[in-house]
């Protein structure tokens, strides 16, 4: 089984990238500086230099491959949701020019609502270009990643906790890790076909106040959730040197996910995961925060 794998050192490409290689395959990884890689990890695997935004790198990256990971990941694009779309096109265009059987997308709750949820709207662009291809596509729907915790450090350190959602509001919240195994367990089996969505969940929804709890127990600093409104949230991206478009595409995210939304998929055995915020928090955060 030949399987290729994009952003293969982000927080869910690594975990896909290490679950294949103990799988027993060796995964084809994408990516724009293959020197990234570990040593160990480098002689397990066939890394292509690939740029997701390049269409005729992605077309050659994938001949010969069976099936795909992919995910999209962005650095400091001028327009995300644009740049999204353009790596879906380009997606599209390797799965019909390779004949590739078989796509695991890592997509986002919210997706669903396919306008009005800011960046999201991009990887809403790459479903609709993957549904038109009429193969097995699984569309995985991420809650809010344990590992956005990490751009604030700086914060935490101060005892607050930041954000543009309302404290009170549940969301699924998730470890990227988690998400990996989900990944490779489609990519490894091939019994399932047609369109699927698959939400990944976490273990619970939690509001921003909880996490606030959660994330001062389990590393001792005494941490409260805090609010911010759209406005002081568009002067601090601003301030950080995002252009006009990059400051809309975080901005609208948290109105999309709050504003008469309920995600699509609801909590069952199939959209749960098991690791917790807590389990996180002590293993990676605590470190961080000593």
């Amino acid at each position: 089984m030949r399987i290729a794998v994009t952003t293969p050192t982000g927080k869910v490409g690594s975990r896909v990238t290490e679950l294949l290689i103990q799988a027993g395959v060796r995964p084809t990884l994408l990516l724009r500086d293959p020197s990234k890689l570990s040593p160990e990890t480098a002689g397990k695997v066939r890394a292509v230099r690939c740029d997701q935004r390049d269409t005729d790198a992605v077309v050659e990256a994938t001949k010969g491959v069976d099936a795909l990971f992919w995910a999209e990941a962005l650095d400091l694009d001028p327009d995300p949701v644009a740049t999204y779309a353009l790596m879906g096109a380009n997606a599209a265009r390797a799965i019909q020019h390779n004949g590739i059987g078989r796509i695991v997308f890592l997509s986002s709750v919210g997706a669903e609502k396919r306008h009005g949820v800011g960046e999201i709207d991009g990887l809403a662009r790459t479903e609709e270009q993957l549904d038109r291809l009429q193969i097995p596509v699984t569309h995985l729907r991420c809650g809010y990643f344990f590992s956005n915790l990490l751009m604030n450090l700086p914060q935490l350190r101060q005892g607050v906790l930041a954000t543009p959602f309302p404290v009170d509001h549940p969301m699924p919240w998730v470890d990227p890790r988690d998400i990996g195994d989900v990944a490779v367990a489609r990519l490894l089996h091939a019994g399932w076909s047609g369109r699927q969505v698959q939400a990944v969940h976490g273990p619970c929804d939690i509001t921003f106040a909880q996490a606030a709890e959660i994330v001062s127990q389990a590393t001792g600093r005494p941490v409260e959730a805090v609010q911010i409104g759209d406005g002081e949230l568009r002067k601090a991206l601003s301030d950080s040197g995002l252009g006009a478009k990059q400051v809309e595409a975080v901005v609208g995210m948290s109105a999309g996910l709050t504003e008469d939304f309920t995600p699509e998929d609801e909590r069952c055995v199939l959209t749960t995961t098991p690791t917790s915020l807590g389990a996180w928090a002590h293993a990676v955060l605590r470190p961080l925060l000593a």
